[in-house]
């Protein structure tokens, strides 16, 4: 079974400053469809882990964020994608959850829900915490992009020796490279 979690905002959307707080505010990044579609049609399956803590500051209701969701799932599946489940933790960061990325409780939701092994699966995001998460979850691939914070990231993780498995442009090209990676698995052994 071939698993991929992404972060949302920076990876498959533009991130705001102030939130993503509706539909009309959620702007796909250029490419990202097409990378969703692309690990659709590899096989993958997709799962969206996103820290939404503008639940939690009451700037935008849990029906609200599930219309962004579910509206965000139905593009995806008209371009031929397909994303199993969005996790999203709704606390803020003094909260002191276990689900809030960097902890790894939304992979856990993922593994024991979806009977997942994570040590197969793929992580693509674009901050810190992301990469955290995935490696406290003992993920198998982690992926950097640097759209979103993904730039500031690549800068953190060098100064904290931090090493992702690779670092892309953008999800397009983190799909690109992913899965090369996987068909040259396949061609030698």
């Amino acid at each position: 079974m071939k698993i991929v979690f992404l972060d949302r905002d920076g990876v498959i959307n533009q991130d705001r400053a102030d939130y993503v707080k509706s539909w009309a505010e959620f702007q796909f990044i250029p490419g990202s469809l097409d990378a969703l579609q692309r690990l659709t049609h590899a096989g993958y399956r997709i799962f969206v882990i996103t820290n939404q803590s503008v639940i939690n500051r009451n700037m935008v209701s849990e029906k609200a964020l599930q219309d962004i969701h579910n509206n965000m799932a139905g593009a995806v599946a008209d371009q031929g994608g397909h994303i199993e489940a969005v996790l999203y933790c709704p606390h803020m960061p003094e909260d002191g959850c276990t689900c809030r990325k960097p902890a790894p409780g939304l992979m856990h939701q993922a593994q024991e829900r979806y009977d997942i092994n994570l040590s197969r699966a793929s992580m693509i995001g674009d901050s810190l915490k992301d990469i955290e998460c995935a490696r406290n979850a003992g993920c198998g691939t982690i992926i950097l992009v640097r759209t979103g914070y993904g730039a500031k990231t690549e800068n953190l993780c060098k100064e904290k020796g931090i090493t992702p498995d690779h670092v892309a442009d953008d999800l397009w090209h983190a799909v690109q490279w992913l899965l090369e990676k996987r068909s040259a698995r396949k061609t030698h052994g």
